[in-house]
């Protein structure tokens, strides 16, 4: 299934082998070897870059019914290989191979299929005269080289997500992906070849963020740069952008509050907090970790949540039975232990989880804390793990307050049978997706994309695809005159301005 060694990256149509060191790609819930890769640098990056401005003029003169064939070509070769491509998915990141065949690799899919169709929609303001004398028209037009660069949590999502509305726009991309997990974006890259995508139009470069991505992000010949990350490392990609005065979009971090009202479903709101805190070990910036629940339910919500939380299965991710696998390394899972052991200190009660298990593997427990203070860390910064906190509110304004006492933006959800309570919290909480009585389900139609430290710009949707494209307007005179009138604010006497 797997190769013991991959392609530095896929540059004009082509596997390359980098001259960069060599680096291991682990199975984080064993610690074995997966594959070997030596690793790309700047000079790959270069190649790429230029490969992509040779391809993109062409892509981007096809019509949108050609780029739309070759997408749609695309959707149905990704399918061929849906079984490899949930393999590969849970062999670079540990996620249980449920979540990676039954959500990553078809939505995905999906969302593939989605751009295929709209490649061959572009809306814009009709042609008309709106100074008299003249009829504009808009031009929906490709931004040109796109620099990509996608994180380790869903690798083949996230590459679908920049890549896809891009080449619907006549973009050509120049794609890093996170050198911890960069198999499903090199068969990605490898099916758009076989699938007839020209060559040059989508490049990938298997390299580091300081050596790959800086160089990506601070090209010359890049028009745009397109970054899903930590809020920490998208605002050091925007300032390498900045070099040269280059268009960013960011998905960033987020620390989404799980709002239940006294009026919850309570059992709906135990499943919803378990599911949406621990959908891929937690590592998902969407995912439920604030739980602010009403003072009334809060005893209730925390047993219910740590019975359910108890019985969630964590093993071997390839097993179907599995209901979580592990993180994406030891340094990350060490991580979030050491912020869930700071907690106690500050207030707060681990009642389940807490605790590295023994044996090998990047794994932790699903994890709640309760009686969590606002100004705690554990609260307030975002820990990419399988951590729910849980802390009480007393009245809606309190609620709404805490939801929004956080510099991140990207999504929430709220938890009410009041359809007034449903329309305050979607009004009045900051978030790029507000969920009511639902946390994490995302659709290929709808955007995504926060505000704040969360971000700026959108994924997926029609809304996405503007991303790539520039307006331009187009005025032309229907007069046929040599004099305009509006000359007159040069050339005092209007004989002077004829010959």
């Amino acid at each position: 299934m797997l190769t013991t060694s991959i392609p530095s990256g896929w540059i004009a149509g082509a596997p390359i082998d980098g001259a960069g060191p060599d680096h291991t790609v682990l199975d984080p819930a064993t610690g074995e070897p997966v594959a070997e890769v030596a690793l790309a640098g700047s000079a790959d990056v270069d190649a790429a870059v230029s490969a992509a401005r040779a391809a993109q003029r062409d892509w981007g003169a096809a019509t949108p019914a050609q780029r739309s064939e070759v997408l749609g070509a695309l959707a149905a070769a990704l399918d061929a290989q849906a079984d490899l491509l949930a393999e590969q998915e849970t062999a670079h990141t540990g996620k249980a191979i449920r979540l990676s065949r039954e959500f990553d690799v078809p939505g995905s899919i999906d969302n593939v299929r989605f751009f295929a169709g709209a490649a061959r929609i572009l809306e814009g303001k009709a042609s008309g005269e709106y100074s008299g004398d003249h009829t504009s028209s808009i031009r929906r037009e490709p931004v040109g080289v796109v620099g990509s660069i996608t994180p380790w949590n869903y690798p083949l999502q996230m590459a679908v997500w920049k890549v896809l509305p891009a080449l619907a726009a006549g973009c050509a991309v120049v794609l890093k992906p996170a050198e911890l997990t960069p198999l499903t974006t090199l068969t990605l890259a490898r099916l758009a070849t076989e699938a007839g995508l020209p060559d040059g139009v989508l490049n990938v470069v298997v390299g580091t963020g300081t050596d790959v991505g800086a160089a990506i992000a601070g090209h010359p010949d890049v028009d745009m740069v397109t970054f899903t990350g930590s809020t920490a490392v998208g605002r050091t990609v925007m300032g390498q952008a900045a070099t040269h005065g280059t268009r960013v979009q960011l998905e960033l971090g987020g620390k989404a509050p799980f709002v239940v009202f006294d009026d919850a479903d309570l059992d709906a709101a135990i499943a919803g907090a378990v599911a949406g805190s621990l959908i891929n070990a937690g590592q998902d910036c969407t995912a439920a970790t604030r739980a602010i629940v009403a003072a009334d339910l809060y005893d209730d919500f925390v047993a219910g949540v740590a019975e359910v939380m108890g019985s969630v299965v964590m093993g071997d991710p390839r097993d179907p039975a599995t209901d979580m696998g592990s993180l994406i390394s030891t340094a990350h899972r060490d991580k979030v232990a050491q912020m869930v052991a700071r907690a106690p200190a500050q207030g707060a009660r681990v009642v389940v989880g807490g605790q590295v298990p023994d044996g090998p593997g990047a794994f932790y427990p699903p994890t709640l804390i309760a009686d969590v203070a606002e100004s705690s860390e554990i609260y307030r910064d975002e820990v990419f793990g399988p951590v729910l906190t849980v802390s009480a509110f007393t009245d809606d304004d309190d609620a709404i307050r805490r939801a929004n006492d956080t510099v991140y933006g990207l999504a929430a959800s709220a938890w009410t049978r009041d359809v007034y309570r449903a329309g305050r919290a979607s009004r009045e909480i900051h978030a790029g997706c507000v969920w009511i009585n639902d946390h994490i389900p995302i659709i290929s139609e709808m955007p995504h994309g926060g505000v704040g430290a969360s971000g700026f710009g959108k994924d997926m949707s029609m809304y996405s695809l503007e991303e790539y494209l520039t307006v331009k307007h187009v005025m032309s005179d229907n007069t046929g005159v040599a004099q305009k009138d509006w000359h007159r604010t040069v050339f005092a006497d209007p004989g002077r301005g004829s010959r």
